[in-house]
């Protein structure tokens, strides 16, 4: 009688995690953090941050985070806190505190939900909009300053990537669980 093994049941077999595909792992490899993909986007979301955070606090007296939060709300839409916190992928907490930082500048006003008296919808102030319209065109120069060195047929690619690895991170985080780390921390 022959013994069958079964495949992939080995150490290179395994998933390190459930959403991962399985594949071997080679842990005497380095990581080449320099060709790392994850690496090489966190640096350039780091650049861009910190390339807008300078402009921003000195043309419009706003940290970064701030901007993201007024973007999102310039878009239009009133929202909850959660949802803010989820568009722009900020822990709540910081949502929260940026959120009264706005409020207390009267860029932002919260009411209450109509629907859930726990929650509280956030919407741009008067002058909350026009500082938002004051840096939309600055925020665009930013934009095309950056895709300058990308061909048309580039830029379309890219942005077809960019959403598709949105897509496979959020998938790959899944939901979120009670004691979750938080990368975003002060």
């Amino acid at each position: 009688m022959t013994v069958r093994r079964k495949r992939g049941g080995g150490r290179a077999g395994r998933r390190l995690h459930p959403r991962m595909p399985r594949g071997k792992v080679r842990r005497d490899e380095p990581l080449a953090l320099a060709r790392s993909v994850p690496q090489r986007i966190a640096t350039l979301a780091d650049l861009l941050a910190l390339g807008a955070a300078r402009p921003y606090a000195q043309q419009f007296r706003l940290a970064a985070r701030e901007w993201r939060i007024l973007a999102v709300l310039g878009e239009g839409a009133p929202m909850s806190a959660a949802a803010l916190a989820k568009r722009t992928a900020i822990d709540k907490g910081r949502v929260s505190r940026t959120v009264d930082r706005l409020q207390r500048r009267a860029l932002v006003e919260r009411e209450p939900d109509a629907f859930d008296g726990r929650r509280a919808i956030l919407r741009l102030t008067p002058k909350g909009r026009a500082t938002y319209r004051r840096i939309v065109p600055f925020a665009r120069a930013r934009e095309r300053a950056l895709l300058a060195s990308l061909t048309p047929a580039e830029r379309r690619l890219l942005e077809r990537v960019l959403a598709k690895l949105l897509r496979r991170a959020e998938a790959l985080l899944g939901p979120a669980a009670p004691g979750d780390p938080n990368p975003d921390r002060d």
